[in-house]
């Protein structure tokens, strides 16, 4: 089972199409879901990814542009159908919890569950933690205010070496501060160096979701190291000042972020109506990204780890 999944439940832009749902992803980390915007139909789209209602906690908005946020009526709707239960929380900007409020106030009423609001503000910051994981928010330039969202895997333990372990006799009780990185000091007082002792931990993973936006060449020294980036390519270059205009990127432009930022792998979304499919996108990006590329599309799962 896969421990850090994106799932691509839309990657349209704010037109209708035939082809592509509005914004949305679910993050699956370690069997907890964390939905990234919230366009319409999303609670369909859970479905059809066969993604558990029971399991999504947080809802992370990027925006207050309807593509990004009208599904929320009727997910948390759906999830009050099937008797969620425990909390949802959703992770926006203060003037959008007061629109969201009156919304849910009214048509979620007598929810099975609490529905709770956090306040993103719009020049970023840390937005939710837990013992493994770190959810920080990044300004991005838009037509209104809109943030990024970076998912940041803590650092994880050290492996245990079981013959060195046994072989000087370690307590049960001493191999937690070991996995921490400790020495370990025998009932003689001498002491085994750690590196003796375990192995180095697995990497951690990183993920930043980058919605909708201007090319910023600031924000590739921002996300540097950062594994995973999915930005939003809503026009190929031919369209590159019209994709200025409109607070948009192109392939080209998502593609030279995630070049400069040293990450592994690209995912293209939030396509136009107007292109028949992405392969130009595709094609674009690569002559610059030479990492692993991504061309987002509905149903889609990517495992980071």
């Amino acid at each position: 089972m896969a421990q850090f999944r994106i799932n691509i439940l839309g990657c349209g832009s704010a037109s209708p199409s035939m082809r592509h749902m509005p914004s949305c992803q679910v993050v699956d980390f370690r069997d907890n879901l964390f939905m990234i915007d919230c366009g319409e139909g999303a609670q369909l789209q859970l479905r059809r990814l066969k993604l558990k209602f029971q399991r999504l906690s947080h809802i992370f908005i990027s925006h207050l542009h309807g593509d990004h946020v009208l599904g929320l009526p009727g997910l948390l709707s759906t999830l009050d159908l099937n008797e969620k239960h425990g909390s949802v929380t959703i992770h926006t900007f203060p003037e959008g919890i007061k629109i969201l409020r009156q919304i849910t106030d009214f048509f979620c009423e007598y929810s099975s569950f609490d529905i709770l609001y956090e306040p993103v503000s719009h020049k970023g910051g840390l937005v939710f933690e837990n013992d493994a994981l770190a959810v920080k928010a990044f300004p991005l330039e838009h037509s209104k205010p809109c943030v990024g969202y970076l998912f940041e895997e803590k650092p994880k333990q050290r492996h245990l070496i079981g013959e060195m372990v046994d072989f000087y006799n370690v307590p049960i009780s001493q191999r937690a501060a070991l996995k921490a990185g400790a020495d370990f000091v025998t009932e003689s007082g001498e002491i085994i160096a750690n590196n003796r002792l375990t192995t180095d931990p697995d990497p951690s993973v990183s993920y930043a979701y980058c919605s909708d936006t201007r090319y910023m060449p600031t924000l590739a020294e921002r996300l540097r190291g950062v594994d995973t980036i999915y930005h939003e390519a809503t026009y190929d270059d031919s369209k590159a000042a019209k994709a200025r205009q409109r607070g948009h990127s192109t392939a080209g432009e998502a593609a030279q972020v995630a070049r400069d930022a040293g990450a592994k792998r690209l995912i293209l979304g939030h396509f136009s109506k107007s292109y028949p499919d992405e392969e130009i996108h595709r094609l674009q990006a690569s002559e610059i990204f030479k990492g692993e590329l991504f061309i987002a599309d509905e149903g889609m799962k990517i495992d980071l780890l």
